[in-house]
């Protein structure tokens, strides 16, 4: 007897609803950087081949859509739209300069900056998914369904604001839609929703390597930047592989290099994380958390004030064994670890603010969030460990210089007793 599938579009008929009548967590710009972006998420259904859907004259709403025979049908697959740029956008190169394998692929949303003569946020998001994919939302074939927290983009170890970016969701209504056009740059990639929030079979997680010098040493300092970079290391970022089941324009058959790893981090995995928290249902409130930790040091959870049956996210093993799975899933996204452990040790050190933060944030979801949505938690949680970082980094540093001018000292008065 075949195993029946996971039902994925019951819990994202639940997360679209919560999303609609969720007030998104909006970022005031500041004057000194003006400056923002807009990216569109987009979902579908892709009906099951035995379906025979039918076309309505009108667009359904939320509630008449879920109700539709063929999203109804088990064999319906949800699935999320990602592309790849072979031009990263200009926020994206300052944000960071990932080491990519040359048979690794990064996925992203469509998006960009908002111009001077956009009408908000989501008009910008309408019209860079117009102009870089050729999908036009604003037709009858797609539904603004509501938008996620806004998210701040910076750069110099979050020193510095470079952005503010707003994430709008939007869900394709219709069994058969006109098919999208990219740019000549830009390949699509349709993602199974399954393989991102199965308990059944959990997403694989891997990392990406980002060069600490890209975001401390000047852009045209070579020299500085070798010197950063045996210092300190690297900087490793959690990312999801996945598995596109669809592509346009369909990608090339895999070369001598092996085949293509698809992998979503940074500020799209976070968004995404975003997304799936949605799809969290609350249990009643007596219900109580009881985290335990296995040998490598995550956490699994025997009950929680969420369902573990309804699904399970799959959260990154996060810094210092700090619990995401109540919190902000995304922040799993954006903690970085570095490849010498004892920046990790200093980070850890330095970072009692941080974790204060997080455990206040714990403590508003689980008495009802009400103060949650006020509060720019997970502002407060990055600018407290980037402040810890960097606290890090001047430590390791003083003592690396400390330890070569004593090994040199050694060195010379070793060589004059000799």
């Amino acid at each position: 007897m075949s195993e029946k599938p996971f039902a994925v579009v019951p819990l994202l008929s639940k997360a679209l609803h919560r999303i609609r009548t969720t007030p998104p967590r909006v970022i005031a710009s500041p004057p000194t950087q003006p400056r923002r972006a807009a990216v569109a998420i987009l979902i579908r259904v892709v009906p099951s081949p035995h379906a025979q859907p039918t076309t309505l004259s009108t667009q359904p709403t939320l509630s008449e859509f879920f109700e539709l025979d063929w999203v109804k049908d088990p064999n319906a697959r949800a699935e999320l739209l990602f592309l790849k740029r072979d031009t990263p956008l200009p926020e994206e190169a300052a944000h960071s300069q990932p080491r990519t394998h040359r048979n690794e692929v990064h996925v992203a949303f469509p998006g960009g900056r908002t111009e001077p003569d956009d009408e908000g946020g989501m008009y910008t998001a309408l019209r860079q998914t117009w102009e870089e994919i050729g999908i036009d939302l604003a037709e009858k074939d797609y539904m603004c369904i509501g938008q996620l927290d806004d998210r701040e983009i910076t750069t110099s170890l979050g020193k510095r604001l470079l952005m503010i970016l707003s994430p709008f969701v939007f869900l394709q209504v219709t069994p058969n839609a006109p098919a999208p056009d990219p740019i000549p740059s830009t390949t699509l990639y349709w993602v199974p929703l399954e393989t991102l929030v199965s308990p059944v079979a959990p997403p694989q997680w891997s990392q990406v390597t980002v060069d600490t010098a890209s975001r401390l040493a000047p852009k045209h300092s070579f020299a500085l930047k070798l010197l950063v970079r045996a210092l300190v290391g690297s900087m490793e970022f959690p990312a999801i592989i996945v598995h596109p089941c669809s592509s346009l324009p369909p990608t090339p058959a895999s070369s001598n290099e092996g085949p293509q790893v698809f992998k979503l981090w940074g500020l799209s995995l976070g968004m995404t994380l975003d997304l799936m928290s949605y799809m969290i249902m609350p249990l009643p409130n007596s219900a109580k958390l009881d985290i335990k930790a296995d040998s490598k040091g995550t956490s699994s959870r025997a009950s929680s004030p969420f369902s573990s049956s309804v699904m399970q996210l799959p959260y990154h093993g996060t810094p210092e064994g700090l619990r995401m799975e109540v919190v902000a899933p995304s922040l799993a996204s954006v903690f970085p670890r570095f490849s010498y452990p004892d920046v990790n040790f200093w980070i850890w050190v330095f970072g009692k603010r941080y974790r204060e933060i997080v455990r206040g944030w714990e403590t508003s979801i689980r008495s009802g969030g009400v103060n949650d949505r006020r509060i720019n938690w997970s502002g407060q949680a990055l600018s407290t460990f980037y402040a810890a970082i960097r606290k890090a980094l001047v430590v390791v540093i003083v003592a690396r210089a400390l330890g070569i001018l004593f090994g040199l000292a050694f060195t010379g008065w070793w060589i004059f007793l000799s």
